[in-house]
């Protein structure tokens, strides 16, 4: 048996409110941070997107070098980690501590030699290195609060600009890079400031919704752009290739392009309205191609020859995805832990959400109905339906916080809860017990229903349409009952539990069939069965997938570190036996697609 990863739906950029996001682009790829991941991407083609997990701390900011080659990406400790953009190894070429807090922003210079990193620090808020010594070319000084960003100058002579909550901008002469004056246009908080492409200006955009050009060598002040200005904080401004255009994003759910020779504002795009729609970074892609961050996480790619609306948004989960439930062969449905559920075509590569009132909390389970209706349950204590790619209107409210959601072969829908399981029909609740245990995981396969608890047992119930009678403990779990599947023969039934081990059960004869699954070594959060009932994908908090064969016992698929920070689910899309296709996705918000092959 053998695998290899086919293709990564990667998670969109993580936002925080009142802070801007950065961006960077080369050439048709973008890149950004979300939680310890650095997702590269290219918009013009979904199926081509990689993922950077090498940092320990949340990463905050990500940065092509000029010539492409390279990647400066800082974390939340004050860590920048310079990697290999070119090829599949992303081999780390340094990492340096720069200061001793979240780094905000960073940038290198024209002859991708050096780098100034700022943030908010104890000791300085910057610091200028040689990205392949990092050795000191200067200092970064003259502010009294954190550094919202930089921007460097990419021809000589070198200058650097420094954007800070102190409300001023300091420019730097360089190198080495020394104090030269400070810069009072802004009275509120400056969120960026970013020099155009021939040096010849830079501009700044602030809390005070004001933008403002300077000369470039010598940071005198120039223009102040008001026509048409926004009405709210500007999080973002980026200048276009050819040094006339500038795009801004605002806190008031708009983006501008503005005419900086003439001092007037062009085009004004209204992405909605609402905090989810503020505008919190852009950035340029090619002569005419924009690219801005709603608050969501929603990634806006706008054409500068177009005044309507957004070309298309690019959707994505911007926090850890906790179920995912295949609904075809080349589609599936995962559910985050911002409450959203999102389908995904492995055949395109493209992902949106489901249509309709959805979660407001965390999404804890899934299941598919023999129909093909889909049913969610979530923190917010909700039951919900979903046809084809749309919410139904229909929604149940559960007693207590459900864990885990299982539909029975009549349609019944049977959620675990607290201390009780409750049966819904046409979401109104049929069946309600109380159970003496506390239900973990539940499953179900016809008329058979089994419930597994933290007392580490499992009890195997028949549904009469009316109750559930207990018919059997099925024991051999060696921790609290995490997960449960039954095959889609319906013989086998597995278990998988909070220590690691997964036991595999006859149905029929209730025994165990072997307890030899135990190499995760922590946590089993979800389990999914190929269409031929031989073999089981298995998905744990050790960031590991294995995948197990019923006829070999001993023998599996180890993926190792499939997804960072923890697997969350496991599905498989597709399988015949000699072949299949597996999604697992997790504490990353990203979902992985492995080919399989089970004989070689």
């Amino acid at each position: 048996m053998s695998y290899k990863v086919s293709s990564l739906f990667p998670c969109n950029p993580s936002t925080t409110r009142g802070v801007a996001t950065k961006l960077s682009a080369s050439k048709d790829k973008i890149i950004y941070t979300n939680g310890k991941t650095v997702i590269i991407r290219d918009l013009n083609n979904p199926a081509i997107a990689t993922a950077y997990s090498g940092h320990t701390q949340n990463a905050t900011v990500a940065r092509f070098s000029p010539s492409g080659y390279y990647c400066a990406s800082g974390d939340a400790s004050g860590t920048v980690r310079i990697w290999d953009t070119v090829g599949g190894d992303q081999t780390l070429k340094a990492e340096y501590k720069v200061i001793s807090g979240r780094i905000n922003d960073l940038e290198w210079d024209g002859e991708s030699k050096r780098i100034i990193a700022v943030g908010d620090g104890r000791e300085k808020f910057g610091h200028a290195f040689m990205m392949d010594t990092g050795s000191s070319v200067g200092e970064i000084m003259g502010h009294q609060k954190p550094i919202n960003a930089v921007s460097i100058r990419s021809q000589r002579p070198y200058r650097a600009v420094t954007a800070s909550d102190d409300t001023t901008i300091v420019f730097h002469l360089g190198t080495p890079y020394k104090f030269d004056k400070t810069i009072k246009t802004h009275t509120k908080f400056v969120q960026d400031i970013r020099y155009a492409p021939s040096g010849s200006h830079f501009a700044s955009v602030g809390s005070d919704a004001k933008i403002f050009i300077y000369d470039g060598l010598t940071g005198e002040t120039a223009a102040e752009l008001t026509d048409n200005g926004h009405k709210g904080t500007i999080m973002a401004g980026n200048w276009n290739s050819d040094n006339k255009s500038l795009v801004t994003s605002s806190a008031d759910c708009t983006v501008k392009l503005w005419d900086v020779e003439n001092r007037k504002s062009i085009t004004t795009w209204t992405l909605g309205s609402g905090v989810n729609h503020q505008q919190v970074g852009n950035i340029w892609l090619g002569n005419d191609t924009i690219v801005s961050l709603s608050m969501s996480g929603d990634l806006n790619v706008l054409d500068r020859r177009s005044e309507d609306k957004p070309v298309r948004v690019v959707t994505g989960a911007t926090k850890a995805v906790t179920a995912t439930v295949p609904v075809a062969s080349d589609t599936f449905l995962a559910g985050t832990a911002e409450g959203r559920i999102l389908q995904f075509s492995s055949t395109t590569g493209d992902a949106s959400y489901v249509e309709g009132e959805g979660h407001t909390n965390l999404v804890t389970s899934l299941s598919v109905a023999p129909d093909g209706m889909v049913f969610s349950v979530g923190f917010d204590d909700r039951l919900r339906e979903i046809e084809g790619s749309k919410f139904t209107s229909a929604a149940a409210s559960t007693s207590s916080q459900p864990k885990s959601v299982a539909v029975a072969g009549d349609g019944t829908v049977f959620v675990a809860e607290a201390q009780n399981v409750e049966a819904f029909r046409s979401n109104q609740k049929v069946f309600e017990t109380s159970t003496k245990f506390t239900p973990s995981a539940i499953a179900s396969h016809g008329s058979l229903v089994v419930i597994g608890g933290e007392d580490q047992k499992i009890r195997l119930n028949e549904w009469d349409g009316k109750q559930l009678r207990e018919t059997a403990n099925l024991e051999g779990n060696k921790g609290s009952v995490t997960a449960l599947a039954f095959s889609p023969n319906g013989s086998l039934l597995v278990a998988g539990d909070s220590t690691g081990k997964i036991v595999l059960f006859d149905v029929k004869e209730k025994k165990v069939v072997t307890s030899r699954w135990s190499f995760h070594s922590a946590r089993i959060n979800s389990l999914s069965w190929t269409a031929d009932s031989l073999h089981c994908a298995s998905g744990s908090l050790d960031t590991d997938v294995y995948i197990w064969s019923v006829q070999k016992p001993l023998r599996n698929i180890s993926i190792k570190k499939a997804v960072p920070g923890g697997v969350n689910a496991v599905a498989w899309l597709d399988s015949d036996g000699k072949k299949g296709q597996l999604a697992s996705a997790g504490a990353d918000g990203c979902v992985r697609l492995w080919d399989v092959i089970f004989h070689v």
